[in-house]
C-alpha cells in the first residue's frame, strides 16, 4: 500500500492514515485461508459475512465508473481485502482544513484496508481496470452509499461521529 496527498504528490504514511481512522494489514493473498491472519482479524473485529467482487465478472465496468467516482460515506466500515488486482481509494484529508484535499491510497494484491464509518471516500480503478476484492461486514451486508452532494449526508450519525472522533478531537 502506498498513499500520497493528491495536491502535493507528497507521500502519506500509515500513521497519518490511522489518524483519519483507517486500518491496514498486508496478508498473503495466495494463502490467506491457510495463513489464518484474516480469520483472526475478522474474529477480533466481528466481521462475520464475506463476499467477493471481481471486476472481470462485472458487465460493462466502464459504464459503472461514474458510480464509483461519486464521493460518499457509509454508516458502517468499508472493508476490502485485495485478493488480486489493484485500485485506489481516495479519502478526504480532514486534518488539512482544506475540504478539497485528498489522499490517494494505492491498493494491490494482499492489501486489506478498513475505512471507518462516516469518512468521505471513493474507489477508483487503476488503468488495468482489474480488482478482485473480498468485502467483509458485521452482520447482514449493508452497502448503502450516502453521497456528499446530498445536503443531509453531513448530518448522518456516522458522519457526525466520524467528525467528532477523528477531526474535531485534534
Amino acid at each position: 500500500m502506498k498513499a500520497e496527498f493528491m495536491k502535493t504528490k507528497e507521500p502519506a504514511n500509515l500513521e497519518q492514515l490511522k489518524k483519519l481512522g483507517l486500518e491496514y494489514w498486508h496478508l498473503d493473498a495466495d494463502k490467506w485461508e491457510e495463513e489464518g491472519k484474516l480469520d483472526a482479524i475478522c474474529k477480533e473485529r466481528g466481521y462475520n459475512y464475506k463476499d467477493f467482487v471481481d471486476s472481470k465478472k462485472m458487465p460493462d465496468l466502464p459504464a459503472k465508473l461514474p458510480i464509483f467516482l461519486e464521493e460518499h460515506i457509509h454508516d458502517d466500515e468499508e472493508i476490502r481485502f485485495f485478493v488480486d488486482g489493484s485500485g485506489y481509494f481516495d479519502i478526504r484529508n480532514g486534518e488539512s482544513g482544506d475540504k478539497e484535499d485528498w489522499i490517494r491510497i494505492s491498493c494491490e494484491k494482499g492489501d486489506m484496508l478498513v475505512l471507518p464509518a462516516g469518512i468521505y471516500h471513493r474507489f477508483v480503478p487503476d488503468d488495468k481496470m482489474f480488482f478482485h476484492v473480498m468485502r467483509m461486514f458485521i452482520g447482514e451486508p449493508i452497502w448503502t452509499p450516502y453521497n456528499r452532494k446530498e445536503t443531509e449526508t453531513d448530518s448522518r450519525k456516522a458522519r457526525v461521529e466520524y467528525v467528532s472522533h477523528f477531526l474535531q478531537s485534534k
